[in-house]
């Protein structure tokens, strides 16, 4: 029997859905982007592996973890709370990136992960149930963008301005509403 079966007849939970989620990012004036998010990659990460050769034999063995990108779509809104791709320039002016002015380009001030991570806040992807009630949070630690792109014009579109933002972060910590079958677990994963 399909699992959408048993769902209906023996009253068991749905599977989680992807257009149920919130990116709440603290340096954009604390606000939950419910509205401007419009794509957002959970977190994910690569186990590096070393290669141990003996005689026709190949071993392998886990080595250091590397979390990847993550990826969020956003919508460019006009009003409140303000002009997404000017926020988010300021987000980057405040990590310590100042264009050079005048004619010998005499600003010295660099970026800094420290700047780069306060001038961001603290990120959460919150995947919800169809209650609104979250299942699952991923909190970015130490996330600092690294790649800003403010979409594209065309004059035969009619689309939405998107902006993309990838943030690079040093270890994602994942909280979820159920914890499984583990007896006396918290449901915290990654932490």
């Amino acid at each position: 029997m399909p699992f959408w079966t048993e769902i209906a007849t023996k009253g068991m939970t749905e599977p989680k859905r992807k257009f149920r989620f919130t990116v709440t990012v603290n340096g954009i004036g604390g606000t939950n982007m419910m509205y401007y998010a419009k794509t957002a990659t959970k977190p994910s990460f690569t186990i590096a592996a070393a290669e141990h050769k003996y005689l026709n034999h190949t071993f392998y063995y886990p080595g250091s973890v590397t979390w990847n990108e993550v990826t969020i779509t956003l919508v460019d809104p006009v009003d409140d709370p303000g002009d997404m791709a000017a926020t988010l320039a300021e987000m980057v002016e405040k990590a310590g990136y100042i264009i050079p002015t005048g004619t010998d380009g005499a600003n010295l001030t660099t970026l800094t992960k420290g700047n780069a991570v306060s001038a961001l806040g603290q990120v959460i992807i919150r995947q919800l149930d169809h209650e609104g009630k979250p299942q699952e949070d991923w909190t970015l630690n130490n996330a600092w963008i690294s790649e800003l792109t403010f979409g594209d014009l065309e004059y035969g579109s009619d689309d939405i301005t998107e902006l993309t933002m990838k943030l690079k972060y040093d270890w994602a910590s994942l909280s979820t509403a159920n914890p499984g079958a583990t007896p006396g677990s918290t449901g915290h994963v990654f932490q």
